[in-house]
């Protein structure tokens, strides 16, 4: 999560991540960029184990989305 906004940025969107609470985060994210932020968000957090430690199980990422944290679920 820590290298999250920075790949954002690197994508060159505006979505910001403005919680996480335990295994979930949310994010602000500006109409039309949903698709890009979520391909950012799911390559970072399925690769966060990487390069310290090779998990000999895969990481899965699930999303939603909505206009509040309960429509994204």
């Amino acid at each position: 999560m820590v290298r999250m906004q920075g790949e954002l940025d690197r994508a060159g969107v505006k979505s910001k991540m403005l919680l996480q609470v335990h295994d979930e985060l949310l994010f602000e994210v500006p109409d039309g960029e949903m698709e890009a932020t979520k391909e950012v968000v799911k390559r970072v957090m399925e690769g966060a184990a990487e390069p310290a430690q090779s998990l000999a199980v895969p990481l899965i990422v699930d999303m939603g989305d909505g206009t509040n944290w309960g429509d994204a679920h």
